[in-house]
This record gives C-alpha cells, structure tokens and sequence, in this order.
C-alpha cells in the first residue's frame, strides 16, 4: 500500500532522533494538507548473535484529518 511505511531503532540515541525526525517530518506533510500518524511497537532483533530490542515505528498517511476534540460548552 502506497503511503506507508516502517522505521526501526535500537538504541536510546536512535530512539529519540526518530521521533525527532517523524514530528518534523508531520508539520512538513501538514503544510501540504497530509496528516503523518506513527504507532511504535517494540521488536526483537538478533544483531551479530545477540538479541536486540528495537523500537519499530509503523508510519502512514492519513487521507482525511480528523478534527480536534473540543469541550462541550
């Protein structure tokens, strides 16, 4: 499916640049009227014999925004 995709990273460090890179790559796409929408999951990988964990971020387009919640008057 076209307008998705998965990112992994193992590491603290690598954790946080991700995030960092996928908030600025949102306000970008919002510019151009796309919603960017990432779910983590954690994700075992073995890594020259050692197992790692990982965090994945499943990453897609949302066609239609959704509207903001608002409190009721």
């Amino acid at each position: 499916m076209r307008g998705q995709c998965e990112m992994q990273a193992i590491g603290a460090a690598a954790v946080n640049q991700a995030v960092k890179a996928l908030v600025v790559a949102r306000g970008f796409l919002e510019a151009e009227g796309l919603q960017l929408v990432f779910v983590p999951s954690f994700l075992d990988l073995d890594v020259e014999g050692l197992e790692r964990t990982a965090v994945s971020f499943h990453v897609r387009s949302r066609e239609e925004p959704r509207p903001l919640l608002t409190p009721d008057p």
